[in-house]
Parts: structure tokens; sequence; C-alpha cells
């Protein structure tokens, strides 16, 4: 691919074939490395590294990071969260990419012109996080269907997703003991993602000034 480009190609029609295989490659490097990424997580194989996080910042962070994607989609995003921090154990980069997984999926499949909601809730011992958006297309199967490998909802969609990216934050949860959901309605689509919170403080240790005697 990479020698085709450094040919002087002034046919137009060879230029035309050379953008399509260029993108169809570039999906095919996509799928493989998400399906190589969804057999490790649903394995169970992906190391784990949990630590205090404050879930409302790595949402914030996360929006920040696709804000510029979500706006050539013509998406608004509107977020509710508590203005206290709401401290979760997770692997900071498996949250992560959760999140973004969620996000593209919005800037693949969200109708134009609508609101992308992301509401965290810290309710009975638990924060939950959801993200919550219109399809552009019917969603025409049922929410747990969504979350199996290669399935993108309607049949007519022209977005060029692997269809993998509901079923690796699926994995991904379960591998830090969190909760992933779907839901339904019409063509309401609601991710939500749910953790124990971490009420616990980090432990810090005091300067040998302050420690008190025996």
């Amino acid at each position: 691919m990479d020698l085709l480009k450094k040919l002087d190609l002034q046919d137009e029609t060879a230029q035309a074939y050379l953008d399509v295989l260029d993108r169809k490659s570039q999906r095919l490097k996509t799928l493989t490395e998400d399906l190589v990424e969804a057999s490790k997580a649903s394995a169970g194989v992906l190391a784990v590294n949990k630590e205090r996080l404050d879930l409302i910042q790595l949402a914030h962070q996360a929006i920040g990071e696709y804000e510029d994607r979500l706006e050539r989609a013509r998406l608004e995003v509107r977020v509710q969260a508590p203005k206290e921090p709401v401290y979760v154990m997770a692997d900071g980069r498996h949250t992560w990419r959760i999140l973004e997984n969620l996000l593209s999926n919005c800037t693949k499949y969200a109708m134009p012109g609508t609101r992308v909601y992301v509401d965290l809730v810290k309710k009975d011992g638990f924060a939950a996080i959801s993200v919550k958006n219109i399809s552009a297309d019917p969603l025409n199967i049922p929410a747990s269907e969504l979350m199996e490998r290669f399935v993108q909802g309607d049949e007519s969609r022209s977005a060029e997703g692997s269809g993998l990216g509901l079923s690796i934050a699926q994995s991904l949860a379960k591998l830090q003991g969190a909760d992933f959901q779907l839901a339904v309605d019409g063509d309401l689509f609601k991710a939500s993602l749910t953790f124990p919170v971490e009420e616990t403080p980090p432990v810090e240790s005091l300067p040998p000034d302050e420690i008190l005697p025996q």
C-alpha cells in the first residue's frame, strides 16, 4: 500500500481505487486489533491494575478527548454528575477504553443534531455512569444481542464499525468486577457502567515528627 501511494498515479480511476483500498486496509487493521483485544478480554487474560479513581474526572477527560469528533458528528453532550468526586476501585486503562468505546459508538451511530447524555449517579454504595443517545437508524434487535460480536444493529447502517466495541466494553467491565448493561427503548440507546463506591480515603504516611509515640 505504501509503495502504491508513492507512485505518481495520474489516472483518476486508479487513484479512486487506491483510496478505497486504503480505507479497506485501515478498517481491516482496526478489525484485527479489536478482535485480538476482544478475545483477550473475554478470556480474562488481560492484566487488571486497580487503583482509586475519580469516575467523574475520568468521564470528563474522555469527553474532552472526543470533543472534536462529537462536534463533527453534530452531537451535543450534556453531563450531569455530583459536584464532589466519586471514587471507585478500577483499572484506569480498561475503564477509559470502555468510555472511549461508548463515545465512539455515539459518533458512528447517533442521529446528527441530537444530544448525548452522560449521567453519573452515586446511590446505595454504587456509582453508575450512563451514556444515552438517539440512534440514527432503527434499533431492531434486543439490547442483549447488541453486545454480541460483530453486531451493529440495523442492517442498513453504513458506518464502518467493527461491531466489537460493546462486546469489549462488557468484557473489560467484568474483568474489573463492574457491571455493564444496555437498554433499548424505541430508538433510545442507553449503556451503563456500575462500580462499587470506594469510600475509604487513601492512606497517607505521616512525616517522622508527626508519628505518635508508642
